[in-house]
C-alpha cells in the first residue's frame, strides 16, 4: 500500500510514523507513506497557498487551485485502486467499517486542510471527504495520523495472522460488532483486585462464554449505540 498525505506541516508526523506499528510496516515494505509539500504548489515567488475569504469573515482560506494541482501530482504515484480523502467536518464519521474498506486499496492520498478551512470547490476534486468526530482542530494533520494507523495495522501481514479478529468494531467479536471483552494479565492479585477465576480456569468453553456475556455487558454499559446499529443491520438482512 502507498499512503501520499498533502500538507503544509511535514513535521507534524515525524514521531508518530517513526515508532511502533506503522515504522514496522515500513520497513518489511508493507507501506509506503509519502508526503507533498502543498507549498511547493504555491502561487508567485512567495509561494502563497491561501487567502481572505470571500464574503469577509476571519481567518485564509487555502486556494483551490493550488490543492488541485498537489493532488494531481499525488496521483501520478500511481492509478490502481487509488482514492483521494479530504479530511474535513463535513464528512462522514470515520469508524472501522471503513478502515477495513480503505486497508485493501493501493494507494490512498490524504488532503490536509489548515487555516480556516478550505475552498469548498476542492470537493470536486476528492473521492471522499471524512470526519474523525463533532469537534474541531487546527488542521487535518492529526487526524490524519489516527486514520493512518488504523488502516496500516489492517494491511495484509503488518500483524500477525488473526491478531484482530476480537477487537472492538472488528465485527469479529462473537459476529457482531460489540466492544471487546476485558483482559487481564499478572499479577493475578493487585490489592483487593483479583482476575475472574474463570480465566483461570482452564475451561476454553465457559472461557468463551464468559467473554462474550462480557463483550455484550462492555457494550451495553459504554456503546448501546452499536447495539442498536447491530439490530437494525439485523433487521435488514431479512427483508
Amino acid at each position: 500500500m502507498t499512503i501520499s498525505i498533502l500538507t503544509l506541516f511535514k513535521e507534524m508526523f515525524v514521531g508518530p510514523f517513526d515508532h511502533s506499528i506503522i515504522k514496522n510496516a515500513i520497513k518489511k515494505n508493507l507501506v509506503k507513506i509519502n508526503f507533498i509539500n502543498i507549498r511547493d504548489f504555491g502561487i508567485g515567488r512567495h509561494k502563497i497557498v491561501d487567502d481572505k475569504p470571500y464574503g469577509g469573515g476571519k481567518g485564509m482560506i487555502m486556494r483551490v487551485d493550488v490543492l488541485e494541482k498537489a493532488i494531481a501530482q499525488a496521483k501520478k504515484l500511481s492509478s490502481i485502486k487509488q482514492k483521494v480523502i479530504l479530511l474535513d467536518p463535513c464528512g462522514k464519521t470515520f469508524n472501522q467499517e471503513k478502515a477495513v474498506e480503505l486497508s485493501k486499496l493501493s494507494h490512498l492520498i490524504f488532503v490536509c486542510g489548515h487555516y480556516e478551512g478550505v475552498d469548498a470547490r476542492i470537493k470536486e476534486f476528492v473521492d471522499e471527504i471524512i470526519s474523525v468526530g463533532d469537534f474541531i482542530v487546527t488542521g487535518g494533520e492529526i487526524p490524519t495520523m489516527l486514520i493512518v494507523d488504523s488502516i496500516v495495522r489492517l494491511v495484509k501481514n503488518v500483524l500477525p495472522e488473526n491478531a484482530i479478529d476480537e477487537e472492538s468494531f472488528s465485527g469479529m467479536t462473537f459476529g457482531k460488532s460489540y466492544l471487546e471483552y476485558p483482559q487481564y494479565t499478572r499479577p493475578e492479585k493487585f490489592k483487593k483486585l483479583t482476575v475472574p477465576n474463570v480465566l483461570l480456569s482452564g475451561n476454553h468453553r465457559k472461557i468463551k462464554k464468559w467473554r462474550e456475556n462480557q463483550a455484550l455487558n462492555t457494550t451495553k454499559k459504554y456503546r448501546p449505540d452499536l447495539i442498536n446499529k447491530s439490530k437494525t443491520e439485523k433487521r435488514k438482512k431479512k427483508q
